[in-house]
């Protein structure tokens, strides 16, 4: 179990949403803003960086998101789905971007399609978030 499932197992409120589909994205939302920051990394060290211009910045864009988003929605605490709508809407959309980028390069590079697929599982989580939300 995660400790994003451990914690809102704690929590004293009910939520508006299925604890385990909220559970799923934050986790898949950490997960990403790992992978992004490790992929750009592994990006910088490549021999023709030049090539990995844009998937640099879709990682670091896409971390950014992400990150952001993991912080909002593990606070529910009166949650504003006026705020947290626009947040998973950004993160389909980035997650999109940097999930194309990267399989783009998947074929000569692992990270790349380590990155991805991390891309597509967040997309993916915040969709069903999403959903949930209606």
């Amino acid at each position: 179990m995660s400790y994003a499932r451990q914690m809102l197992d704690t929590y004293p409120r009910t939520f508006n949403v299925d604890a385990g589909v909220l559970a799923a994205a934050i986790d898949a939302l950490s997960d990403c803003a790992q992978a992004c920051n490790a992929d750009n990394a592994a990006d910088l060290g490549e021999q023709n960086v030049i090539e990995m211009v844009k998937c640099i910045r879709l990682c670091l864009d896409c971390a950014d998101i992400c990150a952001a988003t993991a912080g909002i929605t593990s606070r529910q605490t009166e949650s504003d789905a006026n705020v947290t709508r626009p947040l998973l809407q950004a993160c389909v959309a980035i997650c999109k971007s940097c999930g194309d980028e990267c399989e783009r390069h998947a074929r000569m590079h692992e990270h790349c399609r380590v990155c991805g697929e991390a891309c597509r599982r967040c997309e993916q989580a915040c969709r069903e978030l999403l959903d949930a939300m209606k």
